[in-house]
């Protein structure tokens, strides 16, 4: 890279000019003729987030081992570079290549939370590119997207040409391989999404008739006549093969400024076998497969020789799940105390915290521990499935106390299907609880002070749970609940609490169907970007959009679903059946607990891939 695409006087007046230079340790260029397919990773939040997402890097690294494709990455700019662009007629680019996005050959996004789709339409209208798919012409990239929340394709089906959904490691290079075939062929538009839209995993909206009822209630989506024949009713997400062996970068890109999460991080395992009736993740990503230590080994310790990162963090949705974790830990400090690397387990689970787990913790330096025992109540955590008791809880802090910590964040959910005030008065019960523990144990000597942290977030109903049909509680009564906790918490109890317009929204929009496309639309010819940020979302706004397009947030977030009503998302197979999660609500609401995965097979489904723990072997 020979030149920057904006000027330095623009880039020296906004904060973080790092953010947009690129050139940094491990990040890939290719020459021209070296490439056949030049293509961007897009994330549409600012560099500081994108750049801590483990998949949004493997992917990146994944397209440029492949022969004759150039894989580029692309970010929304902060609000401060992008009025100066608008203004000075700078179109969005590309970090390797400092080149107007708008000339690749596609742009692949990936969809991490709602509140990021206003900036995807920010992007590409910045790029120069139409934001509606179908007012694209055959001079301008094709849009794609995956990520966890694409399974609801719906609310940016206008958006996108299509979508890939699953695990992307082997159908991202399909997707590539044919559309570099298409490329060099000189096939349209037209021809080459029909040739994508025949690869497993991917779904192209514009395929598809959307209908509803003279209500406006969705009564299904069907493949239009003209493409039944490339269009599957049903999409079922794409499941790597073989995970130990699936694709891990040796080489990993270092920022050039500091991000939310600066670290080595290693995938130890997919999928959970809990089941939390409440959690989106712990269903999508099944089945629950693990990479053995020797290859998590070998990878960390490549990883550590190319980017001199200090800590290395192992990623899971339930770490102190893994089967092999002491083998694993023990194997990792061998490299890591000698070269002063920190390592760090997160999503630990109350049940299986331990005194060795916690000194392998601090081995090389201590940090605060979370833990989430979710609600207040045993009633309750029986509802979603948790799974803990309040003695896994304190006999945790007992442990961590005992050993020094003093600094525990506790998460709960606030909002819950069947939630009572007495649940929310259980979770200032529970801390205080807590707290009482730490005095106890030093009582009658010097100690730091404790630092305890609630920490409560709000329920979204969200696709593919038990819980997709439950309804939310509007934002007044989220403020009232959260007013029951902070009443009875003790002020030696920090207590933080999570946006609920921003709960509210996402919501709407994780349960929407192609109509709220529309509102998305609106919103942001409106003004909207940056939804996920406080200081930059406007609730009055989108309900202005809602109104235009004669919809009500409350249709979608609130409103109870009948369990036998066609669903936006149910063109969409992840594997686990409707059949199972209709069961699991009725459990939830007996209080009935689930065993785990790893205890007993519930039926969920997923057994059709024929994977990991449901074939049973973890590693495959």
């Amino acid at each position: 890279m020979n030149y920057l695409y904006l000027p330095d006087s623009m880039l020296l007046s906004v904060e973080k000019p790092g953010r947009y230079i690129g050139g940094e340790l491990n990040s890939v260029t290719k020459e021209p003729g070296e490439y056949d397919v030049h293509l961007a990773m897009c994330f549409a939040d600012v560099y500081d987030i994108g750049m801590s997402h483990l998949g949004f890097k493997l992917l990146y690294h994944l397209l440029n081992d492949q022969d004759r494709v150039w894989c580029e990455r692309v970010f929304a700019p902060w609000p401060d570079l992008e009025d100066k662009m608008r203004a000075s007629g700078y179109k969005l680019f590309t970090l390797e290549s400092q080149g107007e996005a708008a000339n690749l050959d596609m742009l692949s996004f990936s969809l991490q939370y709602e509140m990021s789709y206003t900036n995807v339409v920010n992007m590409l209208d910045l790029a120069g590119i139409p934001v509606l798919s179908a007012e694209r012409g055959e001079n301008d990239p094709i849009i794609f997207c995956g990520g966890p929340s694409a399974n609801n394709t719906e609310p940016m089906a206008d958006f996108f040409d299509f979508f890939n959904l699953g695990e992307g490691e082997e159908m991202l290079p399909e997707i590539v391989e044919t559309f570099r075939v298409c490329k060099l062929k000189g096939a349209s538009r037209l021809d080459t999404l029909k040739e994508i839209a025949k690869i497993s995993g991917v779904y192209v909206p514009a395929f598809y008739d959307c209908v509803f009822d003279e209500n406006g209630t969705f009564v299904s989506l069907k493949p239009k006549k003209e493409f039944i024949d490339v269009a599957p009713e049903r999409i079922r997400k794409r499941v790597v093969s073989n995970f130990e062996n699936s694709y891990l970068p040796e080489k990993m890109i270092v920022p050039n400024i500091e991000v939310v999460h600066d670290r080595i991080m290693l995938e130890i395992f997919r999928g959970c076998t809990r089941g939390c009736r409440f959690c989106q993740a712990g269903f999508i990503y099944r089945p629950v497969r693990e990479r053995s230590p020797e290859r998590l080994v070998e990878i960390a310790g490549k990883l550590l020789d190319s980017t001199g990162y200090e800590e290395i963090s192992m990623l899971s949705l339930s770490t102190s799940d893994y089967t092999r974790l002491g083998e694993l830990t023990d194997k990792l400090l061998e490299i890591t105390v000698p070269k002063r690397v920190s390592l760090a387990l997160p999503s630990l689970r109350l049940d299986s915290f331990s005194f060795e787990l916690m000194e392998k913790v601090s081995a090389v330096r201590k940090s605060g521990l979370t833990f989430a025992p979710e609600a207040g109540t045993q009633r309750l955590r029986d509802i979603i499935n948790k799974g803990v008791n309040e003695t896994d809880l304190l006999r945790s802090c007992r442990t961590a106390f005992e050993g020094g910590w003093s600094t525990v964040k506790l998460y709960f959910m606030l909002g819950l299907p069947f939630e009572t005030d007495d649940d929310l008065i259980g979770i200032a019960e529970l801390a205080h609880k807590v707290l009482a523990l730490y005095d106890e144990i030093h009582a009658g000597r010097k100690a730091r002070r404790p630092n305890i942290t609630v920490s409560v977030s709000t329920f979204v109903p969200k696709p593919f749970t038990p819980f997709q049909w439950a309804p939310q509680i509007p934002v007044p009564e989220i403020i009232r609940r959260q007013n029951v906790i902070k009443q009875h918490l003790s002020r030696r109890v920090s207590f933080s609490w999570h946006d609920p317009e921003t709960s509210v929204l996402e919501g709407a929009i994780s349960r929407g169907d192609r109509r709220i496309g529309k509102v998305i639309y609106d919103v942001w010819k409106a003004g909207a970007r940056y939804d996920a940020w406080q200081e930059y979302l406007d609730y009055g706004r989108w309900m202005e959009a809602f109104a235009k397009n004669g919809l009500h947030a409350e249709d979608f977030n609130r409103r109870e679903r009948s369990l036998e009503e066609a669903l936006p998302w149910d063109h969409v197979d992840v594997g686990v059946t409707k059949a199972f999660l209709k069961r699991e609500l009725d459990r939830a609401r007996q209080g009935i607990v689930t065993p785990n995965c790893a205890e007993k097979c519930a039926g969920c489904g997923v057994t059709s891939y024929g994977r990991g723990i449901c074939v049973g072997k973890i590693q495959d």
